[in-house]
């Protein structure tokens, strides 16, 4: 399960690397994974510093630090 979720973070990040911020609902319809993985890539990449988490306009958005 580990290694789906780092790859799954690293789609993450390549994602956010290539097309900059996006609201995580929107981020869950890009990226081809189940809905429960991304969360926790998110997490992943939270935990490792490598992602900003913010509230704007209402929607929580991830962004690469």
């Amino acid at each position: 399960m580990s290694e789906i979720v780092g790859a799954t973070a690293g789609e993450i990040w390549n994602f956010l690397d290539k097309n900059g911020p996006i609201s995580v609902a929107k981020l869950i319809k890009e990226i081809e994974s189940d809905e429960k993985t991304i969360q926790r890539g998110i997490g992943w990449l939270a935990q490792e510093g490598k992602v900003s988490i913010d509230i704007i306009n209402r929607a929580e958005t991830i962004s690469l630090i």
